[in-house]
């Protein structure tokens, strides 16, 4: 990999910062992390201390895995959002024949797929992965994950608490959203690496004024709190079944090809080539481990953060220390009950109008990446893989086999895409052998 010398470093990887510095530093990759891994669980109705605690402890153990050598934060992972609100519905449904605690157990095994993937790039290379996740099929799954959550976001902001359209809540969230586009596109230096914070923030002052925001429990909460983690054999009876496996498990393709893409990019930034020191590998298995710590406290699957690589860039201190700061920071908020009090009283229509800009972005980076790959739609192979897996995907396809088999959405669009790209004709042919031979 050629990379090329940049701006000059104001810290270097192991370098260790000022004290006043560095806590300046940290809380700033703190804040940029902070909406998107406090909205999934927000989303999810999962616990936002929780999610907070599992990225900082998540963001430790990477770094201890990766030696130290990759400056990443690791937060929520937006890929698993509607996998994990399909499977809560049908933990509530007592004929459905999911128990409860299954959406963890499917996160824990996303942890295990990732550290699987880790083994066989340790032992085999890269090549292999690169061929069977092509741009063509994770273009388009990207795209997936956005667009099939667009319903989700306009409820929130359309819908108050008993379902009803409410203009009070379409103002609110379309204030926020204004907010947050306002920030993203005309802010300069730290703000403009937070807009979503800056959007979330200025929501909720608008809703304490339009009357929607109750405030008690911020005042009732004690300043330190211990969350109400959930423990497996403690909270919940661990039960593997095929509809968890096939609803989690072929998400995986997206956070590990956005893994690698982060990798990549960050190698760029950080003038430092790390697929090959500390190893693809290496970091993968870090995202896995943070996954499977994450699923025993309760928390959602962890992914790197590309926010994060973004306030790098821009501040070229690269300090393993900051981000070992950001993480105990994060630790520290997950504890403290007021700021937990506070993310509960953040009304839907705030999150559903920043949601709207990100699923959005997510959907238009899948749309990025066929572009910036020069993916030719005069080619008949790309332009059937693209349009199936994004019918398939958002349209939410099913198969369902009795209570033994289920595989549905973006599951099954991702499963049919990688198939395809390998069935049809046109597709340069590349043996077994080949595909596990590096070059």
């Amino acid at each position: 990999m050629s990379l090329k010398k940049n701006q000059k470093i104001i810290l270097a990887i192991n370098e260790k910062p000022k004290l006043g510095q560095g806590v300046l530093l940290s809380i700033q990759h703190l804040f940029a992390m902070f909406g998107a891994t406090v909205l999934v669980p927000s989303l999810t109705g999962m616990s936002p201390s929780i999610a907070l605690i599992s990225s900082g402890i998540g963001t430790l153990v990477f770094i201890l895995i990766t030696k130290g050598k990759v400056p990443s934060y690791l937060g929520s992972s937006f890929a698993f959002i509607n996998p994990i609100i399909v499977m809560k519905a049908m933990e509530a449904k007592p004929d459905s024949g999911v128990v409860f605690g299954s959406f963890l157990v499917g996160s824990f095994l996303v942890g295990v797929t990732y550290s699987l993937v880790a083994l066989l790039i340790a032992k085999a290379g890269t090549k292999w992965l690169m061929k069977l996740l092509p741009p063509i099929v994770v273009g388009p799954v990207i795209m997936v994950i956005g667009l099939g959550l667009a319903s989700t976001a306009i409820k929130m902001v359309m819908n108050n608490p008993t379902g009803n359209y409410d203009l009070t809540y379409v103002t609110i969230g379309f204030v926020t959203l204004i907010i947050t586009i306002i920030t993203a596109i005309f802010s300069r230096g730290f703000l403009s690496v937070i807009p979503v914070l800056v959007g979330i923030i200025g929501g909720y002052l608008f809703s304490i004024i339009m009357g929607v925001v109750d405030l008690d429990p911020v005042l009732n909460a004690k300043w330190f709190l211990i969350p109400e983690f959930t423990l497996p054999f403690i909270d919940y009876t661990p039960s593997l079944s095929w509809y968890v496996i096939f609803l989690m498990i072929p998400v995986t393709i997206v956070p590990i090809a956005e893994h690698i893409g982060h990798q990549l990019v960050l190698s760029k930034v950080v003038e430092k080539d790390l697929i090959e020191d500390p190893g693809l590998d290496r970091s993968m298995l870090g995202d896995g481990v943070a996954t499977m710590i994450a699923a025993c406290l309760g928390g959602p699957p962890s992914t790197t953060y590309g926010e994060n690589i973004g306030v790098l860039a821009i501040t070229r201190a690269f300090s393993i220390y900051v981000f070992i700061g950001a993480a105990c920071f994060a630790i520290l908020f997950g504890f403290c009950g007021k700021i937990s009090a506070l993310l509960t009283t953040i009304p839907t229509p705030v999150m559903g109008g920043v949601s709207i800009l990100l699923f959005g972005i997510i959907a238009s980076s899948g749309l990025r990446m066929l572009i910036e790959n020069k993916v030719d739609f005069k080619i008949k192979r790309n332009l059937i893989i693209s349009s199936v897996i994004l019918i398939i995907g958002i349209g939410g396809a099913a198969i369902h086999i009795g209570d033994l088999f289920s595989l549905e959405g973006m599951a099954l669009a991702s499963i049919i895409g990688v198939i395809l790209n390998l069935i049809l004709p046109g597709r340069e042919f590349v043996s077994f052998k080949e595909m596990f031979d590096e070059d």
